[in-house]
């Protein structure tokens, strides 16, 4: 099992700019360096192969027909594992997987985790092409966890078009899913983080065969009414006052700043209203913060005991960020887009991917282990190294760096979704990718001109310097 520690965010439809719905992820690994790429995997028929993981040795068949479907994979699978993560499919199905989450030893002494079961290194590749709503797609995973378990707890982000659906698998075979209501948000960070599940309400909630039963017959819920998911299942630790909850807080404080909380508080609110309609760059914000403007950022100016207090949400191990759009404004063919980042979010440009399309980039799908300023994971991790080298003398370059591609990045999307609607079929398929190329050497420009300038105003930054007296 690999642990994780990423930290997810989850947005309906009306609490929008746009009508459309999100969900978004930071995939947090253990060392800062673990290659990733962005890869389309192709539709299949008729199919006969089983999948096998090479990191816990669970396996099964897999599906004979399967949709397109994007993935961002390790790319050293053979020590690595797998780990797909982040996905569109065909259908406009987004799943990005995992969050990690840890039960508590209480519910697992009944239910213990499987230690061949369907992990996050299968997980994805096990669902995403096969599911064709965000609904669809809870019921679908259940259902390999009833037949296989699981090892770890996991939590998985399902949308499309209408519906998010956030889904907390927390023993063995034991899980819930929440709809995130239209107009609501929520952020979660390695913690089991539902509260309420309404066993009255399964258009809303659902729930893994007997939950309720084996929560009464193990005694299991310490509140004296009511039944609250995370109370039951979850943890409430030192580790989870320091390492999780701050971030929710953060994420919280920017999106519903009116409301007073603590960091270490463990009654954060699931379910949450954002003072105003949320955009792609609010997420994007939260997830590449470090509690920006707060006496707790690294980076910033509090004492050092603040600035180590608490672990931030963006961190130099964070191997892909991504928020998985599905647009309401657009027709659907080309409703989908991938805001894909592959550097340290604190530094480098989330960029577009419309995920439409019949391939990726090479700069990012043929992600070499070594370095390779060709590749997209090591340019932008190139980038990301300069500017916290040198953060006092080079993070406002960046800063209007990265608002210079935001904006070029929406008057690209804008032209491409005009001159889409001419377009159909095959066809638009092949438009959206030939944009998606020019998306990539748009922002590869950009980013290796920012290279070269910190790279010679680094030079001028060197320690070894003396200023000989010019009457000497």
């Amino acid at each position: 099992m690999m642990e994780q520690a990423c930290t997810s965010i989850l947005v309906g439809k009306k609490a929008t700019v746009d009508g459309s719905t999100m969900i978004a992820r930071n995939d947090d690994t253990f060392l800062p360096i673990t290659p990733q790429r962005f890869v389309m995997q192709p539709a299949v028929s008729g199919r006969k192969e089983t999948w096998t993981s090479n990191k816990n040795g669970f396996t099964a068949p897999l599906p004979s027909e399967g949709y397109r479907t994007t993935f961002t994979p390790n790319a050293d699978v053979e020590k690595n594992g797998v780990f797909g993560e982040t996905s569109i499919n065909e259908k406009n199905v987004a799943m990005s997987a995992t969050e990690s989450v840890y039960g508590n030893p209480r519910a697992l002494a009944y239910d213990p985790w499987i230690k061949n079961g369907l992990a996050e290194d299968s997980l994805q590749d096990m669902v995403a092409p096969y599911i064709d709503s965000a609904r669809d797609g809870v019921k679908y995973l259940g259902n390999l966890i009833k037949k296989y378990g699981s090892p770890e707890g996991n939590g998985v982000l399902f949308a499309d078009k209408d519906e998010v659906w956030y889904m907390e698998i927390v023993t063995g075979h034991h899980w819930a899913a929440t709809r995130i209501p239209d107009d609501a948000y929520v952020i979660a960070a390695n913690q089991v983080a539902q509260q309420k599940i309404d066993f009255n309400d399964p258009e809303n909630y659902m729930w893994s065969d007997g939950l309720l039963e084996f929560v009464e017959e193990h005694h299991l819920n310490p509140n004296k009414d009511g039944f609250n998911f995370r109370k039951i299942f979850g943890t409430d630790t030192e580790k989870d006052r320091h390492y999780n909850t701050p971030r929710v807080w953060f994420g919280q404080r920017y999106f519903t700043p009116e409301v007073e909380q603590e960091p270490t508080s463990s009654e954060l609110p699931f379910i949450c209203r954002a003072n105003r309609l949320l955009s792609v760059e609010d997420l994007e914000y939260v997830l590449s913060s470090h509690y920006n403007e707060t006496k707790y950022d690294p980076l910033g100016h509090g004492s050092e005991e603040d600035k180590k207090r608490f672990r931030p949400i963006s961190l130099n191990r964070t191997q892909n960020s991504h928020v998985l759009q599905i647009r309401n404004n657009v027709p659907e063919e080309q409703a989908g887009l991938m805001w894909m980042c592959f550097g340290v979010p604190s530094f480098t440009p989330y960029v577009p991917f419309y995920a439409n399309a019949n391939d990726t980039d090479p700069s990012w799908s043929n992600t070499p282990l070594e370095f390779d300023m060709n590749s997209a994971y090591w340019m932008y991790r190139a980038l990301s190294m300069l500017v916290e080298s040198h953060h006092a003398q080079f993070i406002q370059d960046d800063l209007d760096y990265l608002t210079a591609a935001r904006e070029q990045q929406h008057r690209l999307i804008n032209e491409t979704d005009k001159a889409a609607q001419e377009l159909s079929g095959e066809d638009l398929t092949r438009f959206l990718t030939e944009k998606n190329y020019e998306m990539v050497a748009d922002m590869k420009e950009r980013t290796m001109e920012m290279i070269n300038h910190f790279f010679v105003e680094g030079l001028k930054l060197s320690k070894l310097t003396f200023n000989m007296d010019a009457n000497l």
